[in-house]
């Protein structure tokens, strides 16, 4: 199928859909109990409409934003997601990769199955999502690690206490570690474009995927018939351990996960640089608001650059959220369908779309740089 053919980001995920072992697949597309915010988040969107300009000179439109000291050619990136690599071959690579050459920041998860050391030689500037126990010397020797690999932006994911209720991955069979069984070997078998190219290429060329970056130490392999993922101890990580990880990581500090604006006020207290409104794309607490509806509220109750996550598919969501006041956007399962499908080439494309589209939305919203996006911009369908 030519990239050509692919005309919006949706466009991916059906073919992903197609290509990929329906495990796979499952836990990529996959949210938590009855999807309640996974389906919220798009609804969101819908609720605020666009209120466009005309007769205005935009003829000299760009979309570079500034975050963290460095300039970005669009006011988006891609936002970390495990397991990747199990989408397409290096998939890690292949996002971060595509992202660098297009001038946008990409996420390394701390579930990511290839080295971080990898994924920084091959893309400098990558930023690192860490998921961190409440054990300080844990903390300490990933900071460490991540410092030598060459990051320089930490996020640390904080709505993760425990792990959350994804029945959908039990109906679809994944699991993490993956458990062999038969109905595992059917999936794969029956989906050979995607054993060959990529678990097959995988196997050969760098042996069983292991779970790199979790903490300092290599973690479990990702095919095992008893280990289990070390999800210990993160039901008491708390704000005494983002004041300890400050004083020691010297790079800017984001926290990704942050839904009450009481919590947005502690983040600057404690001295983060940036947050990140998620929701986790509605794969922790089914239920939680979706971020575009809490955004204003956050981004009233601090001064730290708010930036958001969780449901984002349009140059127009992108632009929405700006006009609500986020500093940036983070996008997630279309650059790993994406990936899935023509690996680079794939997300390089996905990439060009959305900054196509956010150009476009820009000219018809009257707006030539995307500071002039504001609530203006915007009203809301329904009074809420």
């Amino acid at each position: 199928m030519k990239l050509s053919s692919f005309l919006a980001l949706k466009d991916f995920e059906a073919a992903a859909r197609r290509k990929l072992p329906r495990p796979v697949f499952g836990y990529v597309c996959g949210a938590a109990e009855d999807n309640l915010s996974l389906t919220a988040n798009e609804a969101a969107f819908s609720d605020l409409d666009l209120v466009p300009q005309v007769l205005k000179d935009v003829s000299r439109r760009t979309q570079e934003t500034t975050l963290f000291g460095r300039t970005y050619a669009a006011p988006f990136g891609i936002a970390p997601m495990g397991l990747s690599a199990l989408s397409a071959y290096r998939g890690d690579i292949v996002q971060a990769v595509a992202a660098r050459k297009a001038g946008i920041p990409m996420v390394l998860s701390g579930s990511s199955l290839i080295p971080m050391e990898d994924v920084s030689a091959a893309a400098p500037g990558t930023w690192f999502q860490a998921y961190l126990p409440g054990e300080i010397t844990r903390i300490d020797a990933l900071l460490d690690r991540t410092h030598r690999a060459g990051f320089q932006e930490l996020v640390v994911t904080v709505d993760i206490p425990i792990s959350a209720n994804r029945e959908n991955n039990i109906r679809t069979g994944f699991s993490t570690p993956l458990r062999p069984s038969l109905r595992l070997a059917m999936d794969g078998l029956t989906h050979p474009r995607w054993l060959a190219t990529t678990f097959g290429r995988t196997l050969l060329r760098h042996g069983m995927p292991h779970f790199e970056n979790s903490f300092a130490e290599r973690g479990a392999p990702i095919l095992s018939a008893n280990v289990l993922r070390d999800f210990t101890a993160r039901d008491h990580f708390n704000w005494d351990h983002i004041r300890h990880i400050r004083q020691r990581w010297k790079g800017p500090l984001i926290i990704k996960g942050i839904l009450h604006p009481q919590d947005a006020r502690l983040a600057a207290d404690n001295g983060v640089d940036g947050i990140i409104v998620s929701n986790h794309g509605g794969r922790q607490l089914d239920g939680a608001i979706a971020p575009l509806r809490i955004l204003p509220e956050i981004v009233a109750a601090t001064t730290l650059p708010v930036m958001i996550d969780s449901g984002f598919r349009r140059g127009s969501h992108i632009l929405k959220a700006l006009a609500l006041g986020a500093a940036f956007v983070f996008v997630g399962r279309p650059f790993n369908y994406a990936a899935a499908i023509a690996e680079e080439n794939g997300v390089t494309h996905a990439i060009g779309l959305l900054i196509a589209e956010i150009d476009r939305d820009m000219a018809m919203l009257g707006a030539s740089t995307c500071a002039e996006i504001t609530r203006a911009s915007v009203r809301f369908r329904h009074t809420r």
